[in-house]
């Protein structure tokens, strides 16, 4: 007897982000980067949190043409010794 998986609302979500096509991401990184550095990112927007007791984190976000792209801001970001927290795919229907 043949199983069908039945695919969730969050799978279909990102049915239309692959590995040659462009999507919105979130990358968080321990540390400050100055915002100077969007350009050699991709263009991604910058934003640094500092809370009180807590070490800096900055968050990247923005669209990324593809997984070469992705590649290289990562590349980047292990070039100046910063740690990736995360990295989050958002489906395109998300206007972040």
């Amino acid at each position: 007897m043949n199983k069908i998986k039945k695919t969730s609302k969050t799978e279909q979500d990102y049915q239309n982000c692959n590995f040659n096509k462009s999507c919105i991401y979130e990358i968080r990184v321990l540390g400050e980067l100055p915002e100077e550095w969007s350009d050699r990112l991709g263009g991604m927007q910058i934003i640094v949190e500092r809370k009180t007791g807590s070490k800096t984190v900055t968050i990247l976000t923005g669209r990324i043409s593809d997984q070469a792209a992705l590649s290289g801001i990562l590349n980047t970001l292990y070039d100046r010794h910063m740690t990736v927290i995360s990295v989050k795919m958002y489906p395109e229907k998300l206007n972040i």
